[in-house]
């Protein structure tokens, strides 16, 4: 068979790009170097309205501008006024870039024209009827993606795109291809002839490693199968270590276009993003997201018997690192932290940083507690060691709690939460230690939430109130002081919830700042009420020295409502004085300068009392109940009194004993000389109702005469 000659090829490729030109849907024309019109289409004389006989190949920019305006076109320019500005527009654009501008037509419509500059052949112009898409913004972007399909297509045969671009006839012959293209696959001079068979092509691809799905006859198998169907198809392969996009475009004659892309920087990119949406940015660790994922793949494994712990782990005394020394320097302590805990686990182990100062370690193949129960005192060991940081020994620990399956679960949900259970009670008895969960556990946290969401409403819904209990002056014979405790009646629960219960939840919440400054002001209004020989007595709790305010709050309740501060005795506990020593000493002196009076309560039941009483001069010393009570089981009680009692008239404080319930007691106590006796042989606390009856009592019967009923 013989050869087509070049003629033939010409002039098939000249009916290939015609039929190209007639398929765009806009106008499309092209300008040479001299402004001369060298081609157009049918759209072209369609949108300007020019009658095809009057124009031809060869004609002057200038007189198809004088056509156009004779036409009723560019209504609000000149002939010449548009001439100059035109040609200006193209002789400025000359560098290769695709220029856009707008004209005004007949019939009110707009035309958005675009220009670019091809060397040897001359200004390639597209014109487009943009009026519908300027009044409707969703128009706009249908026929913006439609005019970048079209823009491809047309920028082939200019060579203006940025993508590898090549064309093929029915027959799977190369007609045209782009220099990027060529440099994508770094084809040969003789592959990019026209006429080259698309097998020839993907055969020297494949010999020189180019990777696809499947082997080489499975990848080209599956391209004829969508060139047959003349439907649009896409492919990613692999070549010199780079990852290349092929998109397959079919054309209505049967031949087709593809398009190749470098993709190896846009899927670097999405890897970088899949990564940090499953890590943690400061610490690289897996974040809650991955980890509950590794959770839930372990499920099935779970489901036939596998054995795994989970680890929930908690930085202790972070927050005070951070108020402290900074975030920045906070941060250095978790990316050390998290590389502690890594240190801790084995190669198959997940270990996830969840938020703050929380993480969580899977362990897979954990067949007994004492192995989960080595890993966890590995960690409490590990991060119990103090951090060297910018000149900083900082000093924190980890609590962490520890659910097992199948016994403690074998879903994620369930051993995430008995995990969470168990750490709650590990920080719960000291921190810097690790708990099993146990059954139980989640009756008592829901106990606790539950009294935690009461206490939040309890001040608005009026539910706190406070009872006195008397203290009986022995010398004086009669009440000199009460003491305010704090009752909460919650609504709708019915009963009192005893304060060993709420209080502690209100002192590990910071509710107690508010509480307590509630009690504060509501005992000195009472108070104020009472005989001037009559003092009040306060609990503050160690949590409310944390306010800087405090001063200020005590001074405010006195001046607001009248008490004279010589009125107010404020007890505090040895443990207030265990950490902060200097300035809560600050404070302390501050109030007993304003004539408050300050009592150590429960001395005796701390770790070094007796240094306690000389780094501050109490007023008063209030001996703890638990003498009183082991008073006949234990005979060291009574020495302790009597030195407790001789401690405080030595050093000029009065003693008061708590817990006075028997006659034996009262006469013990008295006869080692102590001030002041409180208990139930004299009054259980009362209602503020009740106090007034009580004071206006003793004046007729003597207080040490009269017992509680």
């Amino acid at each position: 068979m013989k050869s087509p000659d070049k003629a033939s090829v010409g002039r098939a490729n000249a009916l290939l790009l015609d039929a190209a030109l007639e398929s765009i849907p806009y106008g499309f024309c092209v300008w040479s170097p001299e402004f001369r019109l060298v081609m157009w289409n049918r759209h072209y004389l369609d949108i300007y309205g020019f009658p095809s006989k009057r124009v031809r190949k060869g004609m002057t920019l200038e007189a198809v501008v004088r056509l156009s305006a004779e036409l009723g076109n560019h209504p609000d320019q000149s002939p010449e006024d548009f001439l100059f500005a035109y040609r200006q527009e193209l002789l400025n654009n000359r560098g290769g870039a695709r220029a856009k501008v707008r004209e005004l037509v007949q019939g009110g419509r707009t035309l958005e024209t675009a220009h670019v500059y091809s060397p040897g052949l001359g200004w390639v112009v597209t014109h487009e009827d943009v009026t519908e898409e300027i009044a409707s913004s969703e128009i706009i972007q249908k026929r913006k993606r439609e005019l970048e399909r079209q823009n491809i297509r047309l920028d082939a045969a200019v060579n203006n795109i940025s993508q590898g671009l090549c064309m093929y006839d029915p027959k799977g012959r190369l007609v045209i291809c782009n220099q990027p293209y060529q440099r994508i696959y770094k084809l040969p001079e003789q592959l990019l002839r026209p006429g080259t068979l698309l097998d020839d092509i993907l055969a020297y691809l494949f010999e020189h490693g180019m990777r696809a799905s499947g082997n080489s006859e499975e990848y080209i198998r599956w391209r004829r199968e969508v060139i047959a169907r003349g439907e649009y198809g896409k492919n990613i392969h692999e070549l010199d270590g780079r990852i290349i996009m092929m998109q397959h475009h079919p054309m209505k004659d049967g031949g087709w276009v593809t398009t190749h892309e470098d993709i190896t920087e846009q899927r670097q990119q999405e890897d970088r993003i899949r990564h940090l949406a499953r890590h943690d940015a400061l610490t690289q660790l897996p974040n809650r997201l991955l980890f509950l994922e590794e959770m839930v793949a372990a499920e099935p494994g779970l489901e036939r018997g596998e054995h795994v712990a989970v680890l929930c782990i908690d930085l202790d005394h972070f927050k005070a690192v951070n108020d402290t020394l900074g975030h920045a320097l906070g941060d250095r302590v978790l990316q050390q932290a998290s590389a502690r805990l890594w240190g801790t686990t084995r190669e198959n182990d997940v270990l996830a940083r969840l938020g703050g100062d929380e993480f969580a370690l899977l362990l897979r193949g954990v067949d007994s507690p004492a192995a989960a129960a080595a890993i966890a005192e590995r960690i409490v060991k590990s991060i119990g060691a103090p951090f060297a940081i910018d000149g900083h020994q900082v000093a924190i620990g980890a609590s962490v709690g520890i659910a097992m399956s199948p016994q403690d679960g074998t879903t994620t949900d369930a051993l995430m939460k008995n995990a969470d259970l168990a750490l709650y009670k590990a920080k719960n008895e000291g921190r810097s230690t690790f708990h099993f969960f146990e059954p139980g556990m989640d009756a008592a946290i829901q106990k606790r939430r539950t009294i935690e969401a009461g206490l939040r409403l309890a001040l608005a819904r009026q539910e706190l109130r406070l009872v006195y209990q008397p203290l009986i002056g022995l010398k004086e014979n009669r009440v000199t002081c009460l003491e305010a405790l704090l009752r909460w009646e919650p609504s709708g629960r019915g009963g009192v919830v005893s304060p060993t219960e709420f209080i502690p939840v209100a002192e590990e919440t910071g509710l107690i700042v508010s509480i307590g400054e509630w009690v504060l002001r509501e005992a000195c209004r009472t108070a104020a009420q009472w005989p001037d020989d009559v003092r009040v007595a306060v609990n503050l709790s160690p949590v409310q020295f944390k306010n800087k305010r405090l001063y200020e709050t005590v001074e405010a309740a006195l001046r607001d409502t009248g008490l004279t501060p010589t009125r107010l005795e404020l007890e505090i506990t040895e443990s207030l004085l265990l950490a902060d020593n200097e300035p809560t000493l600050r404070t302390l002196h501050r109030l007993r300068a304003l004539g408050v009076r300050i009592s150590m309560d429960d001395f005796g039941t701390g770790y070094s009392s007796l240094s306690y009483l000389r780094s501050f001069p109490f007023d008063k010393i209030k001996i703890d109940r638990s003498f009183m009570r082991d008073l006949k089981a234990k005979g060291d009680s009574m020495a302790i009194i009597k030195a407790v009692i001789g401690l405080g008239h030595s050093l000029g404080m009065s003693t008061t004993a708590e817990g006075i319930e028997t006659e034996e007691q009262l006469a013990a106590v008295r006869e080692q000389g102590c001030n002041e006796v409180q208990g139930f042989l004299f009054s259980p606390p009362i209602p503020a109702s009740g106090v007034a009856e009580l004071l206006n009592a003793q004046y007729r019967e003597p207080a040490l005469h009269r017992r509680a009923g």
